[in-house]
């Protein structure tokens, strides 16, 4: 076997790590919400997650698209096995750490600062698609607000609807709905982060020279949907107790207001192709309905955890990534 082939080999299986390490770190908190209402047992809801993860994921391509020709152009990429191979290792790394210490940081933040630590590290600032990396920095950030400023008006209505409602019978009719809406956002979450390692295999094979488009193949597709819902089958018990409890007290109206939110503002960045953090938009619609609900009952210690391990995680990947090359290079 030739060393092109046998680095593309090891390429395609840490992508397919990373996708599986991604669906025990990130896809817990699509069910965090429900398995803390008891809507779900935990073994339903993982299972439930598996399955809409894997049908998400092979139901688009427009986010892995973007992560393949968006923050660097492969077919231009100096070195780039050596780079795609040094951002994937960093970015396992990164998402093993905080999975340890129960953090639900963002396995998109790690991949792509990642994958720009690399890049520079290879052929300097000049590497970088400023346009294309510029609009995924935007998206990354602004998904967050956008879910916590809709998850407080989405359950600012269900507080004028609701009303005058039964508690009991609101809570029983709403861990019913709370399983549809903790399937959607499996779905969206899906549709959204296994795209991610799509796109760094589809870099590969272009770097080198194995297709000549930016066209997602149909196996690769279906490798990163079955890693993904196979990671999410192992579950991530650490995230979803973070996620489902340490946030706020999270009842089936709050879990179905968060739920409804999250997924939405995944959908809408998956129909314009820009990656987003799941992690950040779950944890920011749960913070935005917890305001809304009791301003004193959100746990903002807790925020600001999460809230200073987003802000390092991108950097702290990206010197990761750009340490891993410089030592590959070496031998490579």
């Amino acid at each position: 076997m030739d060393m092109v082939l046998l680095l593309t080999v090891l390429i395609v299986v840490f992508a397919v790590v990373f996708d599986f390490i991604n669906g025990f770190h990130d896809t817990a908190n699509s069910i965090a919400t429900a398995v803390s209402t008891k809507a779900l047992k935990p073994r339903h809801a993982i299972m439930l997650a598996a399955i809409m993860n894997f049908v998400g994921a092979m139901a688009f391509t427009g986010v892995a698209k973007t992560i393949t020709k968006d923050i660097v152009d492969p077919f231009t990429l100096t070195n780039g096995t050596v780079v795609i191979l040094a951002a994937l290792l960093a970015a396992i790394i990164w998402n093993l750490v905080t999975w340890y210490y129960g953090i639900p940081s963002s396995s998109s933040h790690a991949l792509i600062g990642s994958i720009a630590g690399a890049a520079i590290a290879a052929a300097g600032f000049t590497a970088l698609n400023y346009g294309g990396f510029i609009k995924i920095i935007q998206a990354l950030i602004l998904s967050p607000i956008l879910a916590f400023a809709v998850g407080y008006i989405v359950y600012s209505i269900f507080k004028v609807v609701f009303k005058n409602n039964n508690l009991t019978k609101t809570n029983r009719n709403f861990r019913l709905i709370q399983i549809a809406t903790a399937a959607l956002q499996s779905f969206s979450h899906g549709t959204n982060d296994a795209q991610k390692a799509m796109g760094i295999i589809t870099m590969a094979l272009i770097v080198n020279n194995y297709q000549s488009s930016d066209d997602i193949q149909l196996w690769v597709q279906a490798l990163c949907a079955l890693a993904m819902a196979l990671g999410t089958s192992v579950g991530g018990w650490r995230i979803i107790k973070t996620v489902g409890g340490k946030i706020m007290k999270i009842r089936p109206v709050n879990g179905v207001a968060a739920d409804l939110t999250g997924a939405a503002v995944i959908f809408g960045a998956t129909f314009i192709h820009l990656p987003v953090s799941t992690t950040h938009v779950i944890s920011s619609s749960i913070m935005g309905v917890g305001a809304s609900h009791r301003l004193k009952g959100v746990k903002w210690g807790t925020a600001k955890t999460m809230l200073i391990t987003w802000l390092i995680t991108m950097p702290i990947s990206a010197l990761l990534a750009g340490g891993i090359y410089l030592l590959l290079n070496m031998f490579l």
